[in-house]
Order: structure tokens, then sequence, then C-alpha cells
């Protein structure tokens, strides 16, 4: 634990870095805007969001576990049970949360003014994977925070999955498509980047659905799983229909206010 935040920022630009290559290589879609613009604000984006968040929640999700198993706070800590079955469970109740957290962000209106700065984007790649609003990153922090302490989810198990959170979204937002040989099989588990674009399509009922950032069991359990986009993912068009491709906000500024804003 006292060296999670190297684990943590070693495997974010490790797959950050990887994902990047592979995309350069064989990209899936052509970017219909310049990338460089998008890649200098959505970075600029997840930056702003980190400090942030670190001023404003200072304390660390390890930090809070560690605390409630020295303290005996929260269901896991109360109940015997071996430590593989917490483990699996704390790791499986905690992709449900961000299953259920990612619906109602799109399903409450305040939330989704927060969150359309992430489906702003007319193009899906992997810096879209951390295009976040601020509030929007606060606020799931604190989710995972009451989460963690009333579930008493033990350290380790917030580790792996903050690692494997990161992991997976800038794979499935990575702008790649895997050969069939290998998409089929995998999109029975995970979701893959075929099936995430077609949560970023314009059609609101294909927006609505694939809410899931790691295994597609979630969606499939709750009924919004999506298998195809009427377009197909070639011609899918992606983004929000009220901010077309001129106004893709290039600006850092355009985005911080965007929810803020009536349109």
């Amino acid at each position: 634990m006292t060296n999670e935040v190297w684990w943590r920022l070693g495997c974010f630009f490790s797959v950050l870095i990887i994902m990047l290559l592979l995309e350069s290589k064989r990209p899936a879609r052509k970017p219909p805007i310049n990338s460089n613009s998008r890649w200098l604000v959505n970075v600029g984006l997840v930056v702003i969001s980190s400090v942030i968040a670190r001023l404003t929640v200072p304390i660390g999700l390890t930090t809070v576990a560690l605390y409630n198993q020295t303290h005996s706070i929260g269901l896991f800590n109360q109940i015997n049970m071996p430590n593989i079955a917490v483990l699996i469970l704390s790791l499986l109740l905690l992709d449900i949360l961000i299953y259920w957290q990612h619906r109602l962000f799109h399903q409450v209106p305040m939330l989704w003014r927060l969150h359309k700065v992430h489906h702003a984007d007319v193009h899906v790649d992997a810096t879209t994977g951390f295009r976040f609003h601020p509030i929007e990153i606060v606020l799931s922090i604190l989710i995972k925070l009451v989460a963690i302490s009333v579930l008493g989810v033990p350290a380790i198990a917030v580790l792996l999955f903050e690692i494997t959170l990161s992991a997976l979204a800038l794979f499935n937002h990575t702008n790649i498509r895997l050969p069939n040989i290998i998409e089929k099989p995998l999109r029975l588990i995970l979701m893959t980047q075929i099936l995430h674009r077609i949560h970023h399509s314009q059609i609101v009922t294909e927006t609505n659905s694939n809410y899931g950032f790691s295994v597609i069991w979630w969606d499939k359990i709750f009924k919004s799983y999506t298998a195809e986009a009427k377009k197909g993912d070639i011609e899918i068009d992606i983004g929000l229909t009220q901010y077309p491709k001129a106004m893709q906000h290039s600006a850092l500024w355009a985005l911080l206010i965007m929810p803020f804003k009536n349109k």
C-alpha cells in the first residue's frame, strides 16, 4: 500500500502508451477533427480533475479501507469469510456500483450535465477514457468512499479495482477494432471497443446502453445491453447532436463550464 501511487501511475501510463501505439498503427476510425487539439484538451482536463480531486478529497481510497480494517468498520470487517471470497465479492460489488453510477449519470438531468462533457467528444480514442469533468470525478470518489466504508472493502481490493478500472477504461475507448476471432469471444466477457463505441453513439437509445466499463454482465442482467449499432461500427455517428463538429470545444475552459450552460 505504501507504493500505491506508483502502482497506479505505472499501470495507467503503461496501458495508455500501449493503447496509443495500437491506435496509431491500426486506427478503427479516422478522427473527424484535429487530434492534437483534442489530446491537449483531454490531457488538460484530467490534470485539472486530478488536482481538484486531491484538494477536495485529500484522503485516498486505500487509506480509508485500511482505516476501516483497523477499526472493524463495514460489512466484510464484521463477518468471518475467507479472504479470497471477500476479495472477489468486493471487486464484483464495486463493479456493479460503477455500472449503476454510470447509468444514473445518464438518467439524472443534473448528473448528465456533468457527464455530457465526456460524451461531447466527436471522436473516441484512448484520451476519451479520462475525459471527465472534475466535479464528476469528485462525486465518483465520494460514492466509492461511502461504498468502501459500508462494505468494509479491503485495501488490496480497492487498489486492484482502481487499477483495473482505469486500465479497462483506456482499453475500451481506444480507437482500434480487434480481429473478429478475438473480438467475438472477448465480448462475451468484456466491454470491447466496438461495444463501447455504441455507447458513444448520437442515437439516444444506443447512448443509454452498454454502461459497463469492464464486464458486460451487468448490462445483460439489467437489460441495457446493445450488441450492434444501427449504422454499424464504421458509420456510427459519435458525440452529441447539440454539439456539432464545428463546436467541439477545443478550448479547455469551454469543457469546464459546459455543465453550467443551458445548451
